[in-house]
């Protein structure tokens, strides 16, 4: 199946023409980098892996490639061939995707995330993005990383297009090359680019208007001005119809119900003479993030309030036993607890023993004006009032966590780390790789649920949640179902045969137009 979905898009075949190889090779660049994304799919493993990996999971029959031409120098010299030439395979594998299957560009979201590294990595090739120090999501300071950005269409939540970035690169400044890259990939007139609140900046905004680019992304909090959300009229707000996935099985009065309203922001530059961006400002109420910031402000305060209370006993005690003991475990609490907008402490020294006592109490005025803002966020966006409505910007921003969700399966299944190489130059063909699998990845799950689309259905029998209803086939669920197909080895002058699959894998494979009986390079 992946064989055959890398062939309808011809990756090997686009790879082979930038990167071409001697005749006599036992197997080319574009092959063996398909194998890497067979491995990727099914059993991620090591280079120096790669070789039992494919005995065991038959590349010799389905790509035609013998398992001990798949050594980790061959796999070396394949990732160094489309490290050189990275930016067109990315292009054109992803212009490919979007021809051959027909996928709708005009909306595409984008958004980055870093990859950790366990290595020194001192010695870097200056043509390739450096691993560096930098913020990292997953909160390991201590590991240098490299960054990658993606972008997923609106349609499946497909990535087309995919770029590697050093470890310590803003990704505020990466926005205008991404923009500029994926208005060429869409080649559609006023294309959306959605992304985080990295994509509202002057100059970001200044490329994207001179572009001719649709942007909508959200106001970062800090930049909200004060009292702006608490000085809102809910008359003034309108109900979105819009029901998000995790809800749609709910009772209608436990769903998270949205409400907006807008009005304009203007944004200055850093100059005088820069000009000034008139943009439509949405104001977004959630009642979902209105019930948790009320339950995490309730969490945070008793916890505070605990601790405070054990301190006005001890206070005085050998605990601590002076008024900067005292003093510093009450700023120690108020940081961990994030309580410090409303917390009101009094230390005092008793004058006959000198001993410090401490009285503290919530500013219930700070609470308010902090609650009333609860469930309220600002979206950014340039998009025509005639063409979307406050409620429709609100709608086409909610595809924003596909995003996220594809950077779960490169960091899940798709193991990108650890990444065990020694060069930066091959490490950016690896992502490259990783995210040419994520791309067939999403293209499966497309396929399938387009499939379904056609019969009118959405849940596919065969995949059951917890309480024994059928659920939306996703990839992973694809992959498991078929995870067990067994090939039998050409024997005897027999070809290769695999045997008749079950009910749920024959239905798959008829979904995804693949024919199990005719390994591909057959």
């Amino acid at each position: 199946m992946i064989a055959d979905f890398c062939r309808r898009i011809d990756i090997a075949g686009i790879i082979d023409e930038l990167c071409p190889i001697r005749d006599v090779a036992l197997a080319t660049h574009g092959q063996v980098i398909e194998v890497l994304i067979a491995n990727r799919l099914t059993n991620p493993s090591a280079m120096a892996g790669i070789c039992d990996w494919a005995r065991a999971w038959a590349v010799p029959e389905v790509y035609g490639i013998a398992a001990s031409a798949l050594g980790d120098d061959r796999l070396g010299r394949a990732l160094d061939a489309v490290a050189d030439n990275v930016d067109t395979i990315v292009g054109t594998v992803g212009a490919a995707a979007i021809d051959r299957f027909g996928i709708d560009v005009t909306r595409l979201h984008w958004d980055m995330t870093s990859i950790s590294l366990f290595g020194a990595y001192d010695h870097n090739d200056p043509d390739y993005p450096q691993p560096g120090w930098g913020h990292p999501k997953d909160r390991r300071p201590d590991l240098k990383q490299i960054q990658a950005g993606i972008a997923v269409s609106a349609d499946g939540a497909v990535p087309v297009f995919h770029q590697v970035y050093d470890g310590g690169a803003s990704e505020i400044t990466q926005v205008v090359d991404a923009m500029h890259a994926l208005q060429n990939l869409a080649d559609t007139p006023g294309f959306l680019m959605v992304g985080d609140s990295k994509l509202i900046s002057h100059a970001n905004i200044t490329a994207m208007t001179d572009a001719q680019v649709s942007f909508l992304a959200p106001l970062a909090a800090a930049r909200v001005p004060a009292g702006l959300f608490a000085n809102i009229d809910p008359g003034t707000t309108v109900a979105v119809d819009y029901v998000a996935q995790r809800d749609i099985r709910k009772p209608a009065g436990k769903r998270c119900a949205y409400r907006v309203t807008e009005d304009v922001m203007h944004l200055a530059g850093p100059r005088k003479t820069d000009p000034v961006h008139q943009v439509r400002r949405i104001l977004v109420h959630s009642s979902a993030n209105q019930h948790a910031a009320q339950a995490a402000r309730e969490l945070k305060l008793g916890k505070a309030r605990t601790e405070l209370d054990t301190l006005t006993r001890t206070a005085g005690t050998r605990h601590h036993p002076d008024t900067a003991a005292v003093t510093a475990k009450a700023a120690q609490i108020s940081k961990k607890r994030r309580v410090s907008a409303y917390l009101h402490t009094t230390i005092t020294t008793d004058p006959d023993t000198g001993k410090p006592a401490f009285a503290w109490h919530f500013d219930q005025a700070a609470i308010d004006t902090e609650a009333a803002t609860d469930g309220w966020y600002a979206l950014l966006t340039n998009l025509d009032p005639a063409t979307a409505d406050a409620a429709e910007v609100l709608r086409r921003y909610k595809g924003q966590n596909t995003v996220e969700q594809r950077y779960s399966t490169i960091k899940g299944p798709l193991a990108v780390a650890p990444i065990f190489l020694q060069t930066n130059r091959r490490i950016t063909a690896l992502i490259t790789v990783i995210c040419l699998a994520l791309l067939i990845f999403s293209l499966i799950e497309r396929e399938v649920r387009q499939h379904l689309a056609e019969q009118n259905q959405t849940d596919m029998v065969g995949f059951y949640a917890f309480d024994n209803r059928a659920v939306k086939p996703t990839a992973r669920l694809i992959l498991q179902a078929l995870h067990d197909l067994r090939l039998i080895p050409a024997h005897d002058r027999q070809p290769p045969k695999i045997p008749t699959p079950g009910w749920l894998q024959a239905q798959l494979l008829t979904h995804l137009k693949v024919d199990p009986t005719r390994p591909r390079w057959l």
